[in-house]
């Protein structure tokens, strides 16, 4: 006979192995984000263009992620998370062979986006799917698997496309079968999101989307593997919270007296601090950002790998301790870390000499410093904002409106990841390193009161009571 600590272990291991398949969205989310990063100086060569259209060439792929994003609701809430899963396996593989055999830069831009749509997509339906079949007392845990999966994806993509250009020579050379080393990066990503896809075939649907569906027998099927035991009070506690005579819609978001309901705009407030601290410039530009205070090309490009290191490694900490402390302290905490650490880069950079080029030269100590403050800082963003708002978001919205709610939020969030990412060049070059640090310090400093007058304490609740 199995003992009821058996079974609990038998379940807790199903529900991670469905979990950890959900997060393979955010993998390759992380991988295709930075798999650009190699290419960039080679697609300018090959495609012989300016530094705007390079430019464009990196960043439309962000908002494609946002149309995915605000689109990825509706679909998950008419057929379903997995189906929506299945989605975006099948654009990130078309739009990594295709961006690997691109013959223009338009069609390349053309691929990139549509990588883009799945990327938006799997960054709404990972948070949902996860949270929606998750213990409660397990629900932080899992959530912060999406980040620790981005984390890693950004690290794989650093990582292989680093060793695909060493052994070529560089990033345009001629490496396998005479293919270019910088077609062969974005070719790398094809294995994981096939694998994504097959292993979306495989996970059951969320068993709140199926007693939305009126699927009620599926839903108590999947219930019993996640939570075991009599699962038919807890499918009448989820049919009254979903009871619906039609589908969800964004006008579900909207007061009577018109603008959105209240906890929508903590969703936008939480994915707009995420990016304003400035965390995907470390990640889009760190190896320019430290050249241009002196460190050589290869030393930057090891403080950039060193840095996605501290990232998982931050990631593993939220996940061992977002159920045990909450939420919010965590992002207290982080908050104020990064205010520090933000401040600190910001007063050497503005106060360091500059060279005949205007860039700032750090000189002694002040080098080492910037290092350890950045490294804090990734730190600091990596235990907190990194993987606890996306646990906040796949958990702070009721089960009639989260497909929707977080289909906006997450839309909000990369469009500020785009304005980041496109204004950091022009600050750097008009108003220098220290300004721009200087603002993200300023939206670290707003995210303390932020989360203490708005964000409120998911621990422990069940998704029915939000």
């Amino acid at each position: 006979m199995t003992s009821t600590t058996d079974r609990r272990k038998s379940n807790t291991f199903y529900v991670i192995l469905i979990a950890g398949a959900a997060a393979l969205g955010g993998f390759l989310f992380g991988f295709d984000t930075a798999v650009i990063n190699g290419a960039v100086a080679a697609l300018s060569k090959n495609f012989n263009t300016n530094s705007v259209l390079t430019g464009l060439a990196v960043s439309l792929a962000l908002l494609g992620s946002a149309v995915g994003a605000f689109s990825a609701g509706k679909i998950a809430d008419r057929y379903g998370r997995v189906k929506a899963m299945i989605v975006a396996s099948v654009l990130f593989t078309i739009s990594a062979i295709g961006s690997g055999i691109a013959f223009t830069i338009w069609d390349f831009i053309f691929w990139r986006i549509l990588g883009g749509l799945a990327v938006g997509t799997a960054s709404v339906i990972a948070p949902a799917y996860i949270a929606e079949c998750s213990p409660t007392h397990l629900r932080g845990r899992l959530g912060s698997l999406q980040q620790l999966a981005i984390v890693v994806g950004i690290f794989i993509a650093l990582l292989s496309s680093y060793f695909i250009a060493v052994s070529a020579g560089s990033a345009e050379s001629p490496s396998l079968f005479g293919i270019s080393a910088w077609r062969l990066m974005f070719w790398t990503e094809v294995p994981p999101a096939v694998l994504y896809g097959m292993a979306a075939l495989m996970i059951p649907e969320s068993p709140r989307y199926l007693v939305a569906q009126g699927r009620e027998t599926e839903a108590a099927n999947v219930l019993t593997k996640i939570l075991g035991g009599n699962v038919l009070p807890k499918i009448e506690e989820i049919r009254q919270t979903v009871l619906r005579e039609r589908e969800p819609r964004f006008s579900d978001l909207l007061r009577r007296s018109g603008g959105l309901i209240p906890i929508v705009w903590v969703g936008i407030g939480l994915s707009l601090l995420q990016q304003f601290v400035g965390i995907n410039v470390i990640f889009y530009y760190s190896s320019v950002l430290w050249r241009a205070v002196g460190f050589s090309e290869q030393d930057s490009l090891t403080i950039t790998v060193i840095t996605g290191a501290v990232n998982i490694i931050t990631t593993l900490i939220a996940i061992a301790f977002v159920d045990k402390f909450g939420r919010k302290p965590l992002l207290i905490l982080g908050s104020i870390g990064m205010t520090v650490t933000l401040g600190t880069m910001a007063a050497i950079f503005g106060n360091a000499p500059t060279d005949a080029a205007g860039n700032p030269t750090l000189i002694g100590s002040a080098g080492m410093i910037a290092l350890i403050a950045a490294n804090l800082y990734v730190f600091c963003f990596g235990f907190s904002w990194g993987p606890v708002t996306w646990v906040l978001l796949g958990e702070m919205f009721n089960n009639q409106i989260r497909g929707a709610a977080l289909s906006v939020a997450a839309a909000m969030q990369w469009v500020a990841n785009f304005f980041i990412s496109t204004t950091f060049p022009p600050i750097l070059q008009y108003f220098g390193l220290g300004s721009a640090y200087g603002l993200y310090t300023t939206a670290a400093a707003i995210s303390i009161f932020f989360v203490w007058f708005f964000i409120k304490e998911t621990k422990g609740i069940e998704l029915e009571d939000m």
